[in-house]
Formats: C-alpha cells, sequence, structure tokens
C-alpha cells in the first residue's frame, strides 16, 4: 500500500513539473519574435510599468498586445497568407488609396502635413511611435502615411486602430517577403557576399561581373531600405492621388522614432524661421541623435556581422556608458532642449547629422528628381547617403543647406534591429528615458519664438564623399531604383506576378 501511494504521489509530480515546463516554454515563445532573417528583434510585450506610467491610460489600448495573434516566428506569421495572397493584398490596398478617418477629420489639403512613417516588422516601437504621435497637439490636422515593406496582420490591425488623425496605408510592393526567391528578394543563383570576382564568374552567379566597390555581392536585407525610402517618396509625391495638388510639409520618420509633443508646433516656427532667415534652406529637421549612444555610424554597417567587430563595438559602448553614465539624458546633453531663448541652426545637410525628422516639400523633391540617375547609381545602400552625394554634385547650386532645432523633437528610441544588435535588447529602457527627458522638459515645449544661429558645419559637414558604403553594385538595384519613377508595364513583374 504505501508503494501505491508514493507511485502515486510520484506521478503528480512529474505531472506537475511537465506542466510548468510547458507553460515556461509558451511564455518564452510568446515572448520573443523572430523576424526573415533569423534576427531577433524584442519582445513583443516589453513595455514596462515604468514605461505605462507616463502613458496616459486612454493611450493604453495602443501597446496592448494580443497573444492570440502571435505565433513564434514571424515566418509563420507571413505563411498564414502565401505570397500570392499577399501580393494581391497588397496590390488590393495600393490601388484603393484608402484615407481612414477622413470622414471623422476631413479631406487632405494641400498644405495638410504629412507624416510618412517607414515599417518594417518592429512592433514594439511603432507602438510607442503611436502613442507619442497621439499626444501631439495639432496631430488631428496631418495625414498619416505607413509605407510597409512587410505584410502583417497585427502591424495593420494596430495601424487602423489609430483614431486621432486621418491615417493611410501603402505597401512597397518590390519587398523580400513578397520576392523570397528572386530578385529583388534572394534568388538561389546570386553570388555569395565574399566569394571573390574571379569565383564569381566560374560559378556564374547572378551579376558576377559587378561586385560593389569593396569587392562584394549584394545583400537583399540591406538593399531594401533604400529602395523602400525611395519608392515610398516617389509614392507619396507622384502617384497618390490625396497630394497631386499637395504643396505643404513632408515629415519622414520611422518605426523606431518618437516624437515630442510640440513637434508640429515647432515645425511651424523652423518654417517661418527659414522663410524670413534662410529662404534658400530646403531641408527642415526636428531630430539628432543621442550624443552618448553611437547608434549611427559612417562606415559600413554590414561590418556588424563579424563576430570579433560586434565584441570591439561592445566593449567600446560598456566603457562609453560606464564614463557617461551620469550625463545621459540630462541637462548637459541636450541643453539646448531646456532654455526659455531656444535655438535653431542653419547649416549644410549631412546624412548621419540631419536625416532624423527630416521635412521637405514637392519643390525639394523636384529637385532631387532632376538628379535620380545620381541617386540610383551610387554605390552606397543607405538612401541617406546617397541623398549627401547628390547634394555634393548639384551642377550650379550649393549643397542642401538644413535648418534644425537644436532642441531636437524627434527621437531615436530603436536599440534593437538589423543595425544595432544587442544582448539584452529592451525597448522600454531608451523609451522610459525619452519620456522623462520630456517630461522634465515640458514647461519649455511651444516656445512662442526661436533663435536662429548660422554654421558653416565642421569638417565632418564639409569633406565631400569620395566613395559610397558599397552594397549598390549589382546592376539590377540600379536599374529598379531608376524604373521606380516610371509608370511603366515593366515594372509590374516585380509587383503582381505571383
Amino acid at each position: 500500500m504505501p508503494r501505491l501511494k508514493y507511485a502515486s504521489v510520484l506521478r503528480v509530480v512529474v505531472i506537475l513539473g511537465l506542466f510548468c515546463l510547458w507553460v515556461q516554454i509558451m511564455l518564452s515563445a510568446s515572448n520573443g519574435v523572430i523576424d526573415r532573417d533569423g534576427d531577433e528583434l524584442m519582445n513583443l510585450n516589453d513595455t514596462s510599468e515604468q514605461v505605462l506610467a507616463l502613458v496616459p491610460p486612454e493611450l493604453h489600448k495602443y501597446l496592448t498586445v494580443h497573444y492570440k495573434n502571435i505565433t513564434v516566428n514571424s515566418t509563420e506569421r507571413a505563411n498564414a497568407k502565401n505570397v500570392s495572397d499577399i501580393r494581391r493584398a497588397i496590390q488590393r490596398y495600393n490601388e484603393a488609396q484608402t484615407i481612414y478617418n477622413e470622414d471623422i477629420f476631413g479631406p487632405v489639403q494641400n498644405d495638410t502635413i504629412i507624416i510618412a512613417i517607414q515599417v518594417h516588422t518592429r512592433l514594439t516601437y511603432l507602438r510607442h511611435l503611436i502613442v507619442s504621435l497621439a499626444q501631439a497637439r495639432d496631430i488631428d490636422k496631418t495625414l498619416l502615411v505607413f509605407s510597409h515593406d512587410y505584410y502583417d496582420e497585427e502591424i495593420n490591425s494596430l495601424v487602423r486602430s489609430i483614431d486621432f488623425t486621418k491615417v493611410m496605408q501603402i505597401f512597397y510592393p518590390y519587398s523580400i517577403q513578397t520576392h523570397p526567391n528572386e530578385f529583388p528578394g534572394v534568388d538561389p543563383n546570386d553570388c555569395p557576399r565574399d566569394v571573390r570576382l574571379e569565383q564569381a564568374i566560374k560559378l556564374k552567379c547572378n551579376n558576377a561581373h559587378h561586385p560593389d566597390l569593396h569587392g562584394h555581392y549584394r545583400e537583399a536585407k540591406y538593399t531594401q531600405t533604400k529602395h523602400h525610402w525611395w519608392w515610398k517618396a516617389n509614392r507619396i509625391f507622384n502617384q497618390l492621388q490625396c497630394t497631386a495638388g499637395h504643396t505643404g510639409m513632408v515629415v519622414f520618420l520611422e518605426e523606431d522614432h518618437y516624437v515630442a509633443e510640440d513637434f508640429i508646433h515647432m515645425l511651424h516656427l523652423l518654417k517661418s524661421t527659414a522663410d524670413r532667415s534662410c529662404p534658400h534652406c530646403e531641408i527642415l529637421c526636428l531630430g539628432t541623435y543621442l550624443k552618448t549612444y553611437q547608434y549611427h555610424t559612417n562606415g559600413d554597417k554590414r561590418k556588424q556581422l563579424s563576430l570579433s567587430y560586434i565584441q570591439q563595438v561592445r566593449a567600446a559602448n560598456e566603457e562609453r556608458r560606464r564614463k557617461m553614465q551620469d550625463m545621459q539624458w540630462n541637462y548637459q546633453v541636450y541643453p539646448y532642449l531646456y532654455s526659455s531663448n531656444q535655438k535653431v541652426e542653419i547649416t549644410p545637410w549631412h546624412s548621419s547629422m540631419h536625416n532624423m525628422g527630416m521635412v521637405f516639400n514637392r519643390t525639394v523633391w523636384k529637385n532631387i528628381m532632376e538628379l535620380q540617375e545620381q541617386f540610383c547609381a551610387y554605390d552606397d545602400y543607405n538612401w541617406d547617403y546617397s541623398l549627401l552625394h547628390l547634394s555634393q554634385n548639384r551642377p550650379k547650386r550649393d549643397k542642401f543647406k538644413v535648418i534644425l532645432c537644436k532642441g531636437p523633437r524627434v527621437f531615436h528610441i530603436g536599440e534593437c534591429g538589423i543595425h544595432h544588435k544587442k544582448s539584452n535588447c529592451n525597448a522600454s529602457t531608451v523609451i522610459s528615458k525619452v519620456q522623462k527627458l520630456l517630461q522634465n522638459a515640458k514647461s519649455y515645449m511651444y516656445p512662442s519664438r526661436v533663435s536662429a544661429i548660422v554654421s558653416a558645419g565642421g569638417a565632418k559637414h564639409n569633406k565631400k564623399l569620395t566613395k559610397g558604403n558599397g552594397g549598390w553594385g549589382d546592376i539590377r538595384d540600379q536599374e529598379l531604383c531608376t524604373n521606380m519613377t516610371k509608370v511603366d508595364r515593366q515594372m509590374r513583374k516585380y509587383i503582381y506576378v505571383a
């Protein structure tokens, strides 16, 4: 009898242990997202109580994770619709050009501020960007255009739940997702990135005779960002019905940005100051990168794929953080934000310093379009450095000039993603620091005026690019880029062929 009782207890303990293990596995699975390239992006439920405490309760809905829609791998999420279904859905949405909430907030006017947001798969960051936009004054007078290069039902549901202004979705139709085994995605016959020219020719792989300036061959996940940015701008200025006569400002944001509540107010101040003090300023800029975090570098970001390079960067960053821990995100970092006499700066535009919260209108876009061949042919997979090359080589014109907020109104919160890999990636860490910074600066928001200072820029501003970062040597990328501005049947083979 004791033996039977002992066996029964043992069975119960084993069953309970297995159940606990199953629960732990399921929780781990529900919290993680792996993108199609195998990169762990972040935890979906990565919103701490500290962050939520600074978000108005009525906006918590944008941070709510619906677990019933989550699977472990985003490839599985994509397979809920096959590639043909996704292509047809993209075609349908792009042709419809639906503007959500137009019945509530009125039609798009020619001077409506358009906020173009480039979206990939970083859902947590996108949620917080939307929360920050929802708190901005006069956001109800804008049009948010979300431009996606990845079709995902949960992202779509989040975007369409926005109820504080007009919203439109556009879908980049030449994505890796919709072309998984062919260009512009990864063709099985593409040359390996690091193969030598002589070996590539022997292999007879695609584009064997045209490596980039560093001797490397294309990587689709890097070329896609430049393609997407170029397509998005062309789509907004040249192809949408609601913007056919638009002459107002277009603000360029990304999914991992965060805006201050007075960013639209500051945008108007920048515009009026430019009209008065710098009529030749073509670009406005609302953001800047943090002085104590090296989010954006001039070098080839693809070098971070090297393990030794990652270790070196991590070691340097950790040392920098230890030394600067007491200075991060405080008055010393952003003295211009905490000032009753806030300043704006007029200076030559530089890609790595003035590409966040960048603003321009149709007139500037037409100037860019005049040199589209330079943009598309320049061997650099970064859209901003390609624009810098264009700016530095404009015939009979000076380089682009920018007028920017010395106290930024757009922040970069994306520590996790394609160029920023961290072993412990927690979105809440940076987001909470931005929230606290803006909370401390609240009394200095909405300045009635700003004073402009003119700067020639440092050596970095004035140094002419001698060569790009590479990654754009493939003739197919250059042709696709050029053809995006042309409405012809040739492009349809990339879009709708199932």
